[in-house]
């Protein structure tokens, strides 16, 4: 997989992610609703659970980034050992 089709993958999946963010968003009313009533009461409760579903947000994506990097780095290792032979 040359460079450029690995960037073009990426901006692809940059923008699904941007255009989903809006279904994304409107998927728990209960949470919503919930953490809404929260932050107008004056509790950090709120804070706290959009903190939570950042992790839970955050860390997939860096599994999968890391072990794309990984997967990156052995195969251009690989083709570097390949053309010296």
């Amino acid at each position: 997989m040359s460079m450029k089709t690995t960037l073009v993958a990426l901006l692809f999946t940059l923008v699904l992610i941007a255009g989903s963010f809006r279904l994304a968003s409107a998927q728990c009313a209960m949470c919503k609703q919930s953490a809404e009533s929260s932050l107008k009461e004056g509790s950090t409760d709120a804070k706290g659970l959009n903190i939570g579903i950042m992790y839970l947000l955050v860390i997939p994506y860096a599994l999968v980034g890391g072990i794309g990097y990984y997967w990156y780095v052995n195969h251009k290792k690989k083709s570097a050992e390949d053309i010296q032979e």
